[in-house]
């Protein structure tokens, strides 16, 4: 019984002290989102991305106006057609489908792999971003003792009470004079 009694005490006391260490955590918050846009590389990178994709859209459009232009000398040789000629046109006409047709599918492949350079570019453009400011939350949590750090922007945290709003430590940790988000 008094072995019993001295477990109890034992594991009760090891359950204060657990629940003493964890009170003692540093929890803080920040909105990520608003670090990065505030990040200069951001405006650059937009920037380039932007002109990347005009190209593209330059390109696609190039496509689509030599598409526009045979379909239109396409629809002008049908006008031609005549019982005298018939054999003659009907046969350029099926080469002009042919042509047509080829461009159409050169298009929507054009398209699509435009589609997937662009994600490759915002990727190459962006990531190198996300991971320096991922590198900035890292060092200002760990310089400020912070336990668990909670980023707002993705939602990830429905609630708190409190905590300390690091945002602005970590703008000034990447060289961003702006001021911290307001509390929500």
């Amino acid at each position: 019984m008094r072995k019993s009694i001295n477990a109890f005490f034992i594991a009760a006391g090891l359950l204060f002290t657990a629940n003493v260490a964890n009170a003692q955590q540093k929890l803080a918050h920040l909105n990520s989102a608003l670090i990065i846009e505030a990040m200069p590389e951001v405006k650059d990178a937009r920037t380039k991305l932007e002109a990347f994709g005009k190209t593209k859209q330059a390109d696609v459009e190039k496509m689509i106006t030599e598409y526009q232009g045979k379909l239109s000398a396409a629809e002008a040789k049908q006008k031609t057609l005549s019982e005298a000629n018939k054999e003659t046109v009907g046969k350029e006409l099926q080469t002009m489908g042919a042509e047509l047709q080829d461009l159409q599918k050169r298009i929507e492949d054009a398209r699509a792999k435009a589609q997937q350079e662009m994600e490759a570019k915002n990727a190459e453009l962006f990531n190198p971003i996300q991971v320096k400011a991922d590198a900035a939350i890292k060092a200002v949590s760990k310089e400020k003792g912070f336990a668990y750090v909670f980023d707002t922007a993705n939602q990830a945290l429905v609630y708190w009470d409190g905590g300390d709003d690091i945002t602005a430590a970590v703008k000034a940790k990447l060289g961003i004079t702006a001021t911290a988000a307001p509390k929500k």
